[in-house]
């Protein structure tokens, strides 16, 4: 009994050398919690190491934890932290340094803005831009070499299209292929556009690293540095995580040296760049690798199927409506698909893979039923991203394969102008159909493809709701019978993305035992017009507990 007394004693001594947690206070909030046993709540404590601690009343609360900090919400409306499913860190990150060219209407639109940023470039760099669409010019035709050559005839221009499946190059860029662009040859899972044999200077898919391999790499601290922004951008619109679809090892081991010096303010959810060496290295970590801070980890490869419908390379299972003979293109050959999924099976990795077109999809489906075989049924989460473009009866077979559809609603609204042009009235109804898969009890993932799109989540949740631009238009939006609620919407980008990440125990939800993770907003997303869904805007931002970004720091800043 002495024994026991003394062992007590003793471990109590240790208890009170602990340092007793500090517990901080959310009041006078309005919160939607995404908890359905507790949809809305008025108050959040949580303890020091990020963990919720109690949701409920601010009375309660504030009863129950006397001594706690307090953050006065002062009415303000609540939502977990937003998780985008599909967006490009460094991609968006590297935005701060090229030219942008997104929703430039004409081709000399595009030369002046170049013009602009080329002052800022030491002599003999490449001049890079992103951002264009032929589809927003007058003809909607491809660009050519021959429209960059008079202003710029010995400076290497470089300039990905908005949906990252083309660049448009100059004669002086061309000079730099590892390949001679000209002839009746075409490379594995791309495009070489020519008149007759002559490379006109626009690269579709698998023909894009013809040139891009000649560009001089990124040094390390310009890594670092371009992540920074895109963090900084992040944070700033709400996002408390992204899944980061397709990362090299090198830029992996820039984000582990981050993450390791506390400079990742926010979930990152990295996958793999395909069968190449970030995989090979993921399948030596057992399938998955996390940091202990909670903000890094990687388990998932990204493998391509096919390309993009804007530049008619997304995998179509007919011609293409307004471009007869063409189904568009297989980035991966079949064979190639097949032995990544087998591997990435094999290491117990998460695989995740681009398909847009319903020939792509298709063949996606396909190789995943016949690699998982008898264990469809496992919780394996793999994923498809886009899932664009589908045969109505090819649907259901993602709840069979218990697949997850990542989405992303600003994409529909972008290529509703011209969606039917390239694929037909009757292949429309597969399009976007985000309600066809709830139908279904797909899980849906929702985000953005950031910096194919804006990165900010509110345009997404706007899309979702009402299929419709910024203006308003189509009245009533396109294929209105696939908008989701405003509920559903936010489940897209909170629960749903966190399920999709095997994250639904730590984010996604604001209840006892899960992460700090919220946002606070100057409006509340389920009341408002539907217009101002895409207007409202976060007062701050907050992860484990702490805030990552404040609206009034930023304003004081400028």
């Amino acid at each position: 009994m002495r024994l026991s007394l003394r062992c007590s004693s003793i471990a109590l001594l240790a208890l009170a050398a602990l340092p007793l947690q500090a517990t901080t206070l959310l009041v006078n909030a309005h919160i939607h919690t995404m908890d359905p046993s507790r949809p809305e709540a008025t108050a959040l404590a949580w303890k020091e190491d990020g963990r919720l601690l109690d949701v409920g009343d601010t009375a309660d609360l504030q009863k129950r934890y006397p001594d706690a900090t307090k953050v006065d919400a002062q009415g303000a409306t609540v939502i977990p932290g937003l998780i985008d499913a599909h967006g490009h860190m460094l991609g968006l990150g590297m935005t701060h340094i090229q030219v942008d060219l997104v929703g430039a209407s004409s081709k000399q639109e595009i030369v002046e803005r170049l013009k602009a940023g080329v002052a800022k470039l030491p002599k003999g760099a490449w001049l890079i831009g992103r951002g264009w669409d032929q589809n927003r010019w007058a003809g909607k035709q491809f660009p050519t070499a021959a429209d960059l050559d008079a202003a710029f005839p010995d400076r290497p221009v470089y300039l990905e299209r908005i949906d990252g499946h083309a660049v448009w190059v100059n004669t002086a860029a061309m000079n730099h292929a590892t390949k001679a662009l000209d002839g009746d040859w075409q490379p594995q899972g791309g495009r070489i556009v020519r008149e007759g044999k002559k490379a006109t200077g626009v690269l579709v898919d698998g023909a894009v690293g013809l040139v891009a391999d000649a560009i001089p790499p990124l040094s390390h601290e310009q890594t670092r540095d371009a992540y920074k922004a895109a963090f900084a951008d992040a944070v700033a619109v709400g996002l408390t995580g992204v899944h980061d679809p397709g990362v090299s090892l090198d830029d992996f081991k820039v984000l582990q040296e981050m993450a390791a010096a506390g400079e990742i303010p926010l979930r990152l959810y990295e996958m793999a760049d395909g069968n190449h060496a970030a995989l090979d290295w993921l399948c030596t970590q057992g399938g998955h690798w996390a940091d202990a801070s909670g903000r890094l980890q990687m388990r998932t490869v990204k493998l391509y199927m096919d390309g993009a419908l804007g530049s008619r390379g997304a995998a179509l299972l007919t011609d293409y409506n307004d471009d007869h003979g063409n189904r568009g293109i297989l980035v991966t050959s079949p064979d190639a698909y097949r032995s990544a999924v087998e591997k990435a099976y094999r290491c117990h990795v998460q695989v995740a893979t681009h398909a847009i077109g319903d020939r792509g999809n298709r063949m996606v489906l396909d190789t995943y039923q016949s690699v998982l075989g008898d264990h469809a049924d496992s919780d394996h989460r793999w994923r498809v991203e886009h899932a664009q473009i589908l045969a109505l009866d090819d649907i259901p077979r993602f709840a069979k394969l218990r697949l997850i559809a990542s989405m992303q609603p600003t994409h529909a609204t972008s290529d509703m102008p011209w969606a039917e042009q390239r694929l037909g009235a009757e292949r429309l109804k597969g399009a976007y159909a985000w309600q066809r898969f709830i139908h279904e009890k797909v899980p849906l993932a929702f985000g953005s493809d950031f910096p194919v799109e804006h990165v900010n989540p509110m345009l997404g949740l706007y899309a979702a709701v009402t299929r419709q631009d910024l203006n308003g238009q189509p009245p009533g939006g396109w294929l209105p019978d696939q908008r989701v609620s405003r509920i559903q919407a936010l489940a897209g980008f909170t629960r749903g993305a966190a399920y999709a990440a095997f994250m639904e125990n730590e984010v996604g939800t604001l209840k006892t035992g899960m992460r700090a993770d919220f946002v606070i907003l100057d409006g509340d997303l389920m009341t408002v017009p539907p217009r101002q869904i895409a207007d409202l805007k976060p007062l701050s931002t907050w992860v484990d507990g702490k805030a990552v970004y404040r609206a009034d720091k930023a304003n004081a800043a400028h």
